[in-house]
């Protein structure tokens, strides 16, 4: 394996090699075509069964109407660690600090449309929301110009956003330096006093993995945004949320809290 694991990266620094890794990774299936057919063989199977079991004649069964579901009959419930800790985390901040309005910028809709069921919300993004929803609002606007006074906000959250920033995945035009105007951004419309919360991917060192995200080193995050004052921090390694931050654990995802002091 270790062997493989070297040809494999002696390759990859081979131009033409190196493309042909990303487009077989850009490419490649979820699933295998063999685990697909096994798959699709019990789900036939089950249904052959299922229509033999005594008849709710309440509900019609059809073929047409088949929906099958090939992938979910998993051993234990499926989730996205990092959303799922850096979501909770900052929700739970808020929460605890009962802002009397949160602003949040280009985060998942689904976390702030929570958030705003126990705080006023009003959320940032340059693509619209199409959904509605009380005690949500929405401003279309981009996080490297807001559309904010300065010092406005006392509660502003940013998560998984800021590393997006310049690198044309969400439409947004290109820049080498988008993650430092986003976050002078922030610090520009945060309040005296204000409560700032950002979640980003962490690593050994900077790194720009093109075109999804850039990642950081802990002392870059901590100067991307001085002055302000750093109260908490927590790293997520795996299905682990821990306190400290590990580059010897390379990839990982930070969440840190902010103020902004006098």
């Amino acid at each position: 394996m270790k062997i493989a694991w070297k040809v494999r990266n002696f390759l990859k620094q081979i131009p033409i090699f190196k493309w042909a890794f990303i487009f077989l990774k850009t490419v490649r299936r979820k699933h295998k075509i063999s685990l697909t057919i096994k798959e699709f063989i019990r789900f036939y199977q089950e249904w052959m069964v299922y229509k033999k079991l005594p008849k709710n004649f309440s509900f019609t069964n059809e073929t047409k109407d088949l929906y099958p579901r090939l992938f979910d009959n998993t051993q234990e419930t499926t989730t996205d660690p990092v959303y799922f800790y850096q979501d909770t985390w900052c929700a739970k901040k808020i929460f605890e600090s009962k802002p009397r309005h949160h602003y949040d910028v280009g985060s998942k809709a689904e976390m702030v449309g929570i958030i705003s069921q126990f705080t006023p919300t009003t959320m940032i993004d340059i693509r619209p929301l199409k959904v509605k929803i009380s005690g949500l609002s929405f401003l279309e606007g981009s996080i490297l110009s807001l559309p904010l006074k300065d010092g406005e906000v006392d509660s502003l959250s940013s998560i998984c956003v800021i590393e997006h920033i310049g690198l044309g995945r969400y439409g947004d035009p290109l820049n080498q330096f988008g993650s430092e105007k986003a976050t002078a951004e922030l610090k520009r419309v945060l309040a005296i006093n204000g409560n700032l919360y950002i979640s980003v991917p962490v690593d050994d060192k900077n790194k720009v993995y093109f075109n999804a995200h850039r990642a950081f080193a802990r002392d870059y995050v901590l100067k991307l945004f001085k002055p302000l004052k750093l109260i908490e921090e927590k790293y997520i390694y795996g299905n682990n949320l821990v306190d400290e931050y590990s580059p010897t654990s390379s990839f990982g995802t930070g969440l840190y809290h902010f103020k902004k002091n006098g």
